[in-house]
Order: structure tokens, then sequence, then C-alpha cells
């Protein structure tokens, strides 16, 4: 009998170390930063809390010790380190001092993923132009891709976190014909006739209005470059024509005194580009100034602010990073002209010339604007090529896309300063 029951406890402690923790470092260390987010994810959704250890060596991650756990490590090759009990207690009690500025946030639950395709295309090429969901793939975090369809059908509560990119909301086709096919353009049209819509204008500001009720019922909504600009044009242009005559008619001659700011989320004064078909620019949001890369000698960087992660926990967990100072990269919108961003809005990181990422609140739910289209592209015009994650897995610049693919997960506090 006593056999067996030492027979038992070994198999049921198989899986557990007496050093009882394991740390995943998130600072200079980290050999890949960007496959230890989708750990994180994996065991979030495997039902195992995460600790989140904001501004502990870079935003750290700590769980409870399994074999299985140190195994998936080695295999992602990500850097980790096993603690004993002693070693993990005296972590805690040097982040809960009141004299540093560190904190634990626990993860809980694994958010829904929903990614909102700009086009009917094929899904290969879609995933080698969208930053995110290069990111989402490399990092081995299941999503699922959504369109125009799925949002008009009341899908969207489905979801827990939205992420929008190429997208024009406007209706004007991405602005630049040249880039824009008549397969792309029919397929639009066809979708909005499906659904009761004269234009596609009205179609997209359809489906703008209902990923707003999405964020304000408690959404989490994540733009990045044109995706970001146009979704707040739109809103603001509500009931008016800013499409050129590919509609059939023309443009309100009033538009850009009718817009309505009120409505945005993150946007107001701006000053629409309506007869830049020759270019690629909806509105003075989009700023470009600087030195980017591609278009001069020298690389320019953003910084990110440094938030009280003791009483700024939001801000906090989405600026967690390893590096301060971020490459700036471009896209059709670039970053976000400063006299364009409203005062409410936060901004996380920011230039000499412009706001690059920024941070509000809907209702019950929660956004972030990230100008740029890819944090590790290079300049240029054309076809670009698909980054290769492999080439950059300590990517500070898409650590703060996959910042936001975990906050949804945490128990989170208001801001109080």
């Amino acid at each position: 009998m006593l056999k067996r029951v030492t027979l038992l406890f070994l198999i049921l402690t198989s899986g557990v170390c007496l050093a009882n923790q394991i740390l995943i470092p998130m600072d200079q260390t980290q050999t890949n930063h960007l496959k230890a987010y989708g750990l994180a994810y994996m065991l979030l959704k495997g039902d195992i809390e995460v600790d989140w250890l904001l501004n502990y060596r870079g935003g750290s991650f700590k769980v409870q010790y399994a074999k299985s756990i140190e195994n998936e490590c080695k295999l992602r090759a990500i850097s980790y380190e096993v603690l004993s009990e002693a070693a993990s207690s005296q972590i805690v009690s040097q982040i809960s001092s009141p004299d540093v500025n560190m904190d634990v946030v626990k993860l809980f639950k694994a958010a829904r993923i929903a990614v909102y395709s700009p086009i009917k295309i094929s899904p290969a090429e879609f995933e080698n132009t969208d930053a995110v969901l290069l990111v989402l793939k490399y990092a081995e975090i299941p999503f699922e891709v959504i369109y125009d369809e799925e949002i008009l059908k009341g899908e969207l509560p489905k979801y827990d976190w939205l992420h929008l990119h190429h997208e024009d909301f406007t209706g004007q086709f991405g602005k630049n014909l040249r880039r824009t096919t008549q397969t792309d353009i029919k397929a639009q049209e066809a979708i909005a006739s499906r659904f009761g819509y004269t234009k596609v204008s009205k179609m997209k500001l359809a489906v703008a209005k209902s990923i707003k009720e999405f964020c304000a019922g408690g959404g989490f909504l994540f733009a990045m470059c044109s995706g970001a600009e146009t979704f707040d044009i739109a809103l603001a242009a509500e009931g008016l024509d800013i499409v050129d005559n590919l509609d059939g008619d023309g443009i309100d001659p009033d538009a850009q005194s009718k817009l309505d700011f009120d409505k945005t989320f993150a946007f107001y004064n701006f000053k629409l580009q309506l007869d830049d078909y020759e270019g690629m620019n909806f509105s003075d949001i989009n700023s470009s100034a600087g030195r980017f890369r591609g278009w001069g000698e020298n690389d320019a960087y953003f910084s990110l602010f440094d938030f009280s992660a003791k009483w700024d926990v939001i801000p906090a967990m989405l600026v967690q990073n390893h590096e301060h100072l971020v490459r700036e990269f471009f896209g059709q919108t670039t970053a976000f002209s400063k006299y364009t961003v409203k005062p409410s809005v936060l901004v996380m990181g920011t230039s000499s010339s412009s706001d690059r990422y920024i941070y509000g609140e809907l209702g019950r739910g929660q956004w972030t604007f990230y100008g740029g289209h890819d944090p590790e592209g290079r300049g240029g015009g054309g076809r670009r090529m698909p980054t290769d994650l492999n080439l950059y897995p300590n990517s500070p610049g898409y650590r703060l896309i996959l910042n936001n693919v975990l906050f949804p997960s945490a128990r989170k506090k208001k801001r109080k300063t």
C-alpha cells in the first residue's frame, strides 16, 4: 500500500519542481521577445495565470513552474530562469516596494482576436502585408480574419480585440486609384449592394459605427496606419459626401466646415485633402515630418513615456519594452500631427515632430492608435516584400503591438493621473 501511495505521489508531482517559478526576462538578455508573448498567450489559453512584472527587467513574465512550460521555452528558443520559492518571493517584495516604479499585473484569460481584412484577397498575401498578422503568426497567437460582412451581420461581440490596418473607411478606395484594382472596387461595391447601401462610403460608415459600438461596449480596438486616420475621418464626416466622382456625384463643397469632431476617437481640427488623388493623403492628421528610414541617411526615433506602474497601470502595460527609443517607420499614415490629437488623448510615444502611439477610452472599452505600416519595414514605394521576423525576434516596435494583444487579459485599473 505504501508503495502505491509513493508511486501516485511521484506521478502527481512529476511536472513540479521545488524551484517552483519560471521567470521569462524581457530585458536585453531575452533571445526572443516576440515568441515570449506567444508563450504567455498559450498559457492563458490553457487557463494558466501569468504574472506580468511591469518595469521589472523590461516587463518580464512569471508563471508557476511546470516541466512542460520549461520544454516550451526551449522549443521556442525563449530565454528563461527557474526560480526557487525564496527567489520568487524576493522579486515580488522588490516590486511591491513603494520606492520603485514596478508592479505585478495578473493575466487571466486569452483575448479572442479578430483582424479586419481590407479586401478579399488570398490569406497568404494579406498576412504578408499586415504587420499585426505577421507578428501574430510568428508568435503563434491564433486569430480570425473578418471583413465588412461579418461586422454588418453583428458578429463583433464574439471577439475581445479587433485590429484595423490598411483599410480606407471613407469610401475613397485607398485614395490613390493607381494602387487600387477594379477588382477591389467592384468587390466593395458588391458588398454594399448586398446590404442595401447605395454607396461604398455609406457602407464603410456603417462598419465604422459598428466598430465604435463594439469599443464602447467593452471591446479593445487596435488600429495602425491609414486604418486609424480614415476611421476617425469617416466618423467625423457622417452624412457628408467627401468622395469625388467615384460614387456618381461630387464632393460637398462645405464638407470641411461641417465635420463633427465630437464623433471621433482621437483627432480633431484636421483638414481634409480631398483633391489629392495623385497622392495618398487623406488629411493633415498624417505627419511625414522627420527623416524616416529609407527617406534619409540616418535613422529617426520616437520615445516612449515612462508611466507609473503602480498608478497608471494601463499605459504602463502598453509601453513595456526593453528599449525606450524606437526607430521610426513609415506608412500611408506615418504618424499623427500633434495639433490634430485631442487634448483628452493619452500620448504614449512621440517624437519632436509628431505623436506616434496614442491611447484613449470610450464607454467601457479602450483603443490604441499606432502610426506607420511595419515596425521593421524599409522606406520606399511600390509593393513591399514581407518582413521576415526571424531576423527581428527582439523588435521593440513589434513589442508594442504584442503589448496590446495581452492588454485585455489583465484586470485593469483606471488611471489616477
